[in-house]
């Protein structure tokens, strides 16, 4: 890619946000580049099944929404560069740079939609086992547990919804949550609650995984009187919200607590001329269709900024 190509907008990320608002700006006929540090598509490709998404009374698979969404951004035109792993975004007096691989893209404006990363707990074992037991992927790693007892670790909807999928293969599904209730959907906890397969282990928190070779069970501590119980299982699936991919722009952003990046109603960031979108931004609610909604609002607002800067010379 020529260094002195000065793009309107470039992407980070090809998630839903990412995508949405790569259909967006390529309908609006802003010169763009998006660029995903893997295959596009995020974290819901891997969902087995998606039924909140507006347009498909039936539900869809994750792989297939974003299949699609991806096919949409693709007959509009969007440059897509997958595999670029971006490293760092230099401001400018005039434009962005974008490096990413030793490779250097110009833009007038950027958006963030990089998303994150399922969350470790923390323990020691967990990262012990991992790949050897230990999953954060029910769709990818369920079927390697045919007739077999695991665990779900969490109670929102990715937690119940993984565990509803792993009924399909699993003997016994034990969901353990720390609370005394569920996050969950209502419509989720109703099938959980129906699903025989699936046993709740209530106000508990993981405390070691065991296992020599493979894991072979889980110690469970109760939250209130600290009383440990051992569950017997070969699969341990860790579903207790995201850790966003935001770390390599703390210098350049303003970020909450949590480390996700902090915009106003319009996904504008701290610094003019970047614009998040998607669950690596600071928001209540997390979904495939709110990261499209923040999509679409990050184009309008970029869209406005590059506006701004039409007659300068680059």
């Amino acid at each position: 890619m020529a260094k002195d190509v000065v793009y309107d907008v470039v992407i980070i990320g090809g998630g839903p946000a990412g995508l949405t608002a790569a259909i967006y700006t390529a309908r609006e006929m802003l010169s763009t580049l998006l660029l995903e540090k893997s295959m596009t598509g995020g974290i819901p490709a891997i969902v087995d099944r998606i039924e909140n998404y507006p347009g498909f009374p039936d539900g869809i698979s994750g792989m297939e929404l974003m299949q699609n969404i991806r096919s949409q951004a693709d007959r509009f035109g969007t440059n897509i560069s997958e595999f670029e792993d971006v490293s760092k975004i230099i401001p400018g007096r005039q434009c962005f740079e974008v490096i990413s691989d030793n490779r250097r893209f110009l833009a007038k404006a950027v958006i963030i939609a990089t998303g994150g990363v399922p969350r470790n707990l923390g323990i020691a074992s967990e990262q012990e086992f991992l790949g050897r037991g230990v999953s954060y992927c029910a769709t990818c790693d369920g079927p390697f547990y045919r007739n077999r007892d695991v665990v779900v670790v969490g109670g929102g909807d990715t937690a119940i919804q993984e565990a509803l999928f792993l009924t399909h293969f699993a003997k016994k599904v034990s969901v353990i949550h720390r609370r005394d209730r569920l996050r969950a959907a209502a419509i989720l906890q109703k099938r959980a609650f129906a699903e025989k397969k699936i046993e709740f282990v209530w106000k508990a928190k993981l405390a070691e995984i065991a296992g020599q070779e493979f894991v072979t069970g889980v110690r469970v501590a109760d939250v209130e009187s600290g009383k440990i119980n051992h569950i017997e299982a070969e699969g341990v699936f860790i579903f207790v919200g995201l850790t966003p991919n935001t770390a390599l722009f703390r210098d350049v952003l303003n970020l909450d607590k949590g480390g996700y990046i902090i915009t106003d109603d319009n996904m504008r960031t701290s610094a003019p001329g970047i614009f998040a979108a998607g669950d690596c931004r600071a928001k209540q609610f997390r979904q495939v269709v709110t990261a499209a909604g923040d999509g679409a609002n990050a184009i309008y607002s970029a869209e406005l900024y590059v506006d701004e800067l039409k007659g300068q010379t680059y």
